[in-house]
């Protein structure tokens, strides 16, 4: 043990404690409540500020983010009295797309929207062929029973239409739906209703031919797809919407089309019509399997986007192809991507759609 300093006072002793100095400490130490509220408001205050100002700068960024993420024909409204077809669609349509575009100013005063439904692929080269099923391309159930003589009809009746409605574009509908060729339905129909001479007028003008009122539409997978990308089609190729549909199709499905999908687009009744063409002979288990197979599911589900109508157009598109209607004919992009889901799936949908504007500069 080392010797205490010299300085050390071995005889100095501790004060002792004095109780009334602790009191007196903690005395001062105490705060009003006042002080203690006004501190509390201070900090509140700042942490109020604080989360204003984060939650301002989350807002700026998500909407600058939204808006150099959206293309520009999504962020314009439809305006219709003041735009001519060409400045709106120099709006919405991309820049590199409009650029490749020069529409026939015949097309733009068409009215009334002709379709034929495709079912099948026709793939010969001569119009006689179009009676051997060897020359198509058929699902196993559309085999025998009078199907391609029944297809020919609806091509050769659209094509009678078109003949005699001047104001009226003909779309031959239908897309890549089989994975024997690339061929799509409606380039199939399309092809032999030109080699048939189905397109030609004795009467028609040469500067003005009817097959400059026939086109195709691509990338439809079942009937609902038919009649709603055949409208964006049209507009596609004449810049505006029809005033008129008429459907040619087989007979079988009139309901389907009359109650389900017209009504699942709004489209007004009186300016919709439907041409139905059967097989000859019996057709009681036809009917039968298109109530089955066609009308109850879509009842069911009015858009057809779900269980095995949207497996079904799976199955359909083998090539993995998908439309480009939401550019070309973006007024109508909430109605492509409708998809009512649970207890609502034939909810129609509810959003703005151009048919009141039919036939206005678009």
């Amino acid at each position: 043990m080392l010797p205490a300093p010299s300085s050390y006072n071995t005889r100095r002793k501790s004060k002792p404690i004095n109780r009334s100095d602790h009191e007196s400490f903690f005395t001062n130490l105490r705060f009003d409540r006042p002080t203690l509220l006004a501190r509390s408001r201070a900090t509140n205050l700042a942490v109020l500020l604080l989360t204003a100002a984060l939650l301002i700068s989350f807002t700026v960024h998500v909407q600058t983010l939204l808006r150099y993420s959206t293309p520009d024909y999504e962020r314009v409204l439809p305006t219709y009295a003041s735009t001519t077809t060409s400045q709106l669609e120099a709006t919405r349509i991309p820049k590199s797309i409009y650029d490749t575009l020069s529409r026939d100013e015949q097309l733009t005063g068409l009215s009334h929207l002709i379709i034929v439904a495709g079912h099948a692929v026709f793939t010969g080269c001569e119009p006689d062929e179009r009676l051997d099923e060897k020359y198509w391309v058929l699902e196993d159930r559309q085999k025998g029973g009078g199907n391609i003589e029944a297809f020919f009809s609806h091509i050769q009746r659209g094509a009678q239409m078109t003949i005699a409605d001047n104001s009226s574009l003909l779309i031959f509908s239908g897309g890549q739906t089989r994975p024997k060729t690339l061929i799509t339905e409606g380039q199939s129909y399309h092809h032999l209703a030109t080699i048939s001479h189905l397109l030609e007028s004795p009467g028609e003008i040469r500067s003005s031919p009817t097959s400059r009122r026939v086109t195709t539409e691509n990338y439809a997978l079942d009937s609902f797809q038919n009649l709603l990308f055949s409208i964006a089609r049209f507009r596609e190729v004449t810049g505006t919407y029809p005033d008129k549909i008429t459907v040619v199709g087989f007979g079988m499905k009139r309901r389907r089309f009359e109650e389900l999908h017209r009504k699942a687009i709004r489209w007004p009744e009186y300016a919709f019509e439907y041409v139905g063409i059967d097989v000859k002979g019996d057709t009681s288990v036809a009917y039968a399997g298109e109530n089955q197979f066609g009308f109850t599911p879509y009842s069911k589900d009015l858009y057809g986007c779900h269980d095995e109508l949207i497996a079904k157009r799976r199955r359909r598109n083998p090539f993995q192809i998908f439309h480009p209607y939401h550019i070309s004919a973006p007024e109508m992009t909430g109605l492509f991507e409708w998809c009512p889901r649970g207890n609502h799936k034939t909810e129609i949908y509810p959003g703005w759609l151009p048919w009141a504007h039919a036939h206005v500069a678009l």
